[in-house]
């Protein structure tokens, strides 16, 4: 039967919270259909929560626009498939502008990731990529004098180890250690930025070492090599993690833990999966996390910990404990109480933005996005190269399109600018450009050329 944890422990995790300030944030993901509008979940998170960061899975400008004026600190990521393109400085500059600039500083983006888990995909093209992607980007910040305000990681999961157990001999799988890994923490010291562990004590116990995963405090783990003495599975994987660093000589880099979290639901056979030992794992995490104790390898420290994850995500691929690790249902009331919603005296003010809200445009009056008639040709073929490079279809103004006809790249980048200002919400935002954008009412199709 599950251990119990008690009211007090929820206060005790409480006040180690709002005492040592160790950033607590949570993993927002939305594979799910039947979730609350972004907006309403950051005044949620930031009036009802004691959380400090959200965690991103993508740069959706409506769901960053929700996040303004909250000050809550954003960490958004670069999906997979774009880090072959910040390869090419150009890209990532346009990246930075179009993605970025429009929502600084009322948005509080502190973090951008580049990829996830980009190392445990096998795939070497995008691995030889990831560094020099994170560099164009840090590059790209810097050019715009934000290089100081957001920093740039990535993160990764625990399948960079080659060993783990004890946690004094963990290293990172070889060719990546020396080709990859060192290279990135490199960079991670020379702009003051941190590594990010994907660190799941679910996906590493069984029946036997559930207590253990579980912070019970009742199984003792003894490492023969330094004498130290482990009561709980995630530190030893947050040890193992700074023992592969360290063999590469990097033992002053942070450690951050990017997700983490447990199912409260799941199949008959996945050990542990119910709503008390979900409970118990995240109230302990968040005790643990914050109590300045650290780990036997790194001890008198606290860790930034995103919970995964925000929402139980029906959507999600995979058994049925991948759709099941959330914190709250989609109504916003707690799976189970970890301690994280504020009572109701400490309620804060209605958080008021400083920025007017935009309604996007509801059929009374059509909108277009044009580019400026004093932009900048180049500006307009990034603009171009960034709309087709997010999904969306440039096939009509590709040789033999319908909209090919004139071949200007002004006459492209309208029809590119448009796509993307009607496919991602119709905010004057969404219209930027690195202001090479403009809003109209004219609409801009001609011949057989039919702009959304």
């Amino acid at each position: 039967m599950a251990t119990t944890i008690s009211a007090f422990t929820f206060l005790f995790a409480f006040f180690f919270i709002q005492v040592h300030g160790a950033a607590i944030g949570v993993n927002y993901g939305r594979l799910a259909n039947n979730l609350p509008p972004p907006p309403q979940v950051a005044r949620f998170l930031a009036q009802t929560t004691t959380i400090t960061g959200v965690k991103l899975f993508d740069a959706d400008p409506f769901v960053l626009q929700a996040f303004a004026s909250t000050n809550l600190s954003i960490n958004l990521a670069i999906p997979n498939e774009l880090i072959p393109k910040l390869t090419n400085l150009s890209f990532a500059q346009h990246w930075v502008r179009v993605t970025i600039l429009p929502h600084i500083p009322v948005t509080n983006i502190t973090r951008i990731l580049v990829g996830n888990e980009v190392l445990s995909t096998a795939n070497k093209s995008l691995i030889s990529s990831l560094v020099p992607a994170m560099q164009n980007i840090h590059t790209a910040l810097t050019g715009v004098e934000l290089h100081h305000r957001i920093k740039v990681s990535s993160t990764h999961s625990l399948s960079i180890l080659s060993t783990s157990t004890p946690p004094s001999t963990g290293q990172f799988r070889k060719g990546y250690d020396t080709q990859v890994i060192k290279p990135m923490l490199s960079f991670l010291r020379a702009t003051n930025s941190t590594f990010m562990v994907n660190a799941y004590p679910f996906f590493g116990c069984n029946a036997d070492t559930l207590d253990y995963a579980l912070f019970r405090g009742n199984t003792r783990v003894f490492d023969e090599n330094t004498g130290l003495v482990y009561t709980n599975m995630l530190d030893g994987q947050l040890d193992a993690v700074y023992s592969a660093m360290k063999l590469l000589g990097f033992t002053d880099i942070e450690i951050v833990i990017s997700e983490t979290g447990w199912p409260s639901v799941g199949d008959e056979s996945e050990a542990g999966v119910d709503i008390e030992s979900a409970r118990d794992y995240n109230a302990m995490l968040l005790q643990h996390v914050t109590s300045g104790v650290g780990t036997p390898l790194m001890p008198n420290r606290t860790f930034e910990t995103y919970i995964f994850s925000l929402f139980n995500e029906d959507l999600k691929p995979g058994p049925i404990s991948e759709r099941n690790f959330g914190l709250f249902h989609p109504d916003m009331t707690p799976v189970y109480n970890i301690g994280i919603l504020r009572s109701e005296g400490e309620l804060p003010m209605p958080v008021r933005s400083t920025v007017p809200p935009e309604v996007p445009d509801q059929g009374q009056m059509k909108q277009w996005c044009i580019p400026k008639l004093n932009a900048d040709i180049k500006a307009l073929q990034e603009n171009i190269d960034f709309v087709c490079s997010q999904g969306l279809d440039c096939n009509p103004i590709l040789p033999g399109g319908i909209c090919f006809s004139p071949d200007i790249t002004r006459a492209h980048a309208a029809y590119a600018m448009n796509e993307y200002f009607q496919a991602f919400g119709r905010n004057s935002y969404n219209c930027d450009f690195g202001q090479t954008g403009e809003i109209t009412t004219t609409d801009p199709s001609y011949g057989s050329c039919k702009f959304n």
